[in-house]
Order: structure tokens, then sequence, then C-alpha cells
């Protein structure tokens, strides 16, 4: 069995939080139809819910990503490169989910929510692009 060592830790944490993150955001989408059928307090009070453990997580995105940043032994222009894409992508999750929580029109919710359900996808494809 292989041993668990900080690299580990790291990456684990990283993923964890990415699946709150991302993950999150795709179930809450899908389940929006029904929480608005129980009721129309119902999906503020499961975004309210979701928030407490989503934020955290981005925050443990944030400090777990530069930590990946800064033990990544690829110095090269392409990885750069596609760091810097990944820092707007992410930049662009935080931003658009702030200003979706904070929308006060139907049509503000859509255009942030969908922003930024397609900047965390990204942001994590271009992860993975990183990775390999």
């Amino acid at each position: 069995m292989k041993s668990v060592d900080l690299e580990t830790i790291r990456l684990f944490l990283h993923v964890l939080a990415a699946t709150i993150w991302v993950g999150g955001q795709i179930t809450l989408a899908a389940l929006v139809p029904a929480l608005r059928a129980a009721g129309t307090e119902v999906p503020k009070a499961a975004a309210n819910a979701f928030n407490r453990v989503a934020w955290p997580a981005f925050a443990v995105l944030i400090l777990t990503g530069v930590w990946n940043v800064v033990a990544a032994d690829d110095h090269s222009a392409a990885f750069q490169h596609t760091l810097q894409l990944k820092y707007v992508l992410v930049l662009l999750s935080g931003v658009t989910a702030f200003l979706h929580a904070r929308a006060s029109s139907k049509t503000q919710m859509a255009v942030y929510g969908a922003l930024t359900g397609l900047t965390a996808l990204a942001a994590t494809f271009v992860g993975i692009m990183l990775a390999g």
C-alpha cells in the first residue's frame, strides 16, 4: 500500500473542495424545479444552506490551488498560459457566484447562475489540463 504524504493530502483537499463547489452547483441546479414546487421560499433556503458549505469549499480551493502551483515543477510557457486561464476562470466563478447570490431579478439569477456553473466547469477542465 502506498503511504500517505503531503501531496496526497493536498490533492485530496483540492478535489474534495472542487466536488463541493462544482458538484454542488450542478446538483442544486438540477433540484431547483422540485424545490420551487415545494414552496416559493424553499429554493432560497436550499441556496443559503448550500452557501454555508460552498464558500468555505471555494476558500479551500483557492488555498490548495496556490499550494498546487507552489508544488508544481513545470515552469514552461504552456503551463503558465494555462495557469493564467485557470486563474481567470476561478475568479469569474467566484465573482459570478457572488453576484448570483445577490441577484434581485430572475433574469440576473439565471444569467449569473449559468455563468457560475460554466466557469466552474471550465476551471475544473483546465485544472485537469494542468495536472496532465
